[in-house]
């Protein structure tokens, strides 16, 4: 990682200016995006379904700007390799690299929303604690889980063709059954509903991030080094199928 960071650094940049280089509004974009979908959301589970949540279009905001970051991580990862054969045919790169570049690409998209949250705090005079430092390590979790499934569904995105369409699938399902829009916890009889959100890792860092930003809560030091722990052996696992076969990649595509 030390070796290539610089090269994923350029990488990264090189992706986000070709990602608005031909659009009129340019990185405005990476704010319009997430807000419509704020505001759609917010009109369907708010107005349509009546939502009891307090600040409920910030309670939504969270949602979309955590899950956003994981589902477009994994979505990217199941196509890197065949998408930049163009580079891969011509320079050697540990292929994780990648998909470190393209999660480079969705964190700085990711601050960008979360510098829209803090505004949006500001606008609904959220009451800001010491607990929202609890950010820090949720986020952290979340790039570890996400550079560990990613780097599986990387090596096997080679082999299997049908792999993108299945993963979209499931992206598209799990968006309902992570929180994104509702508190897990609190619509799912108790104790159901907890369990299944600590179950979940994804849908536990949009919790413990609701808490930590919007409700001054702590969240659960145990299991946030759970997660970081199983999430360092999947990447362990992800990198090593990578190493093993990544010679094999060129040939199989």
């Amino acid at each position: 990682m030390n070796q290539y960071y610089s090269y994923s650094i350029r990488l990264a940049r090189a992706d986000l200016r070709t990602e608005v280089a031909n659009s009129y509004l340019n990185w405005l974009w990476w704010l319009i995006d997430p807000l419509s979908m704020m505001f759609i959301y917010a009109f369907i589970f708010g107005v349509v379904f009546q939502s009891s949540e307090d600040n409920f279009p910030l309670f939504i905001f969270i949602g979309i700007t955590v899950w956003s970051y994981f589902s477009h991580n994994m979505a990217a990862s199941v196509r890197l390799i065949r998408g930049n054969m163009s580079i891969i045919s011509k320079i050697y790169i540990p292929k994780y690299i990648l998909l470190f570049s393209e999660m480079l690409v969705n964190a700085f998209k990711m601050l960008i929303s979360f510098g829209m949250v803090i505004l949006m705090m500001i606008m609904y005079k959220v009451q800001i604690t010491s607990n929202i430092l609890f950010i820090i390590p949720i986020m952290i979790d979340l790039f570890l889980i996400s550079f560990a499934m990613g780097s599986i569904l990387l090596h096997y995105g080679v082999y299997v063709k049908d792999l993108p369409y299945i993963v979209d699938i499931v992206l598209r399902m799990l968006m309902y059954f992570t929180g994104t829009f509702y508190s897990l916890a609190k619509r799912i009889p108790a104790p159901y509903g907890e369990l299944i959100e600590k179950a979940n890792p994804v849908a536990y860092l949009i919790a413990a991030a609701r808490n930590a930003l919007l409700y001054g809560q702590g969240t659960s030091w145990q299991i946030l080094i759970l997660w970081a722990l199983l999430s360092l052996v999947l990447l362990y696992i992800g990198v090593s199928l990578i190493y093993r076969y990544e010679n094999s990649y060129a040939r199989e595509i």
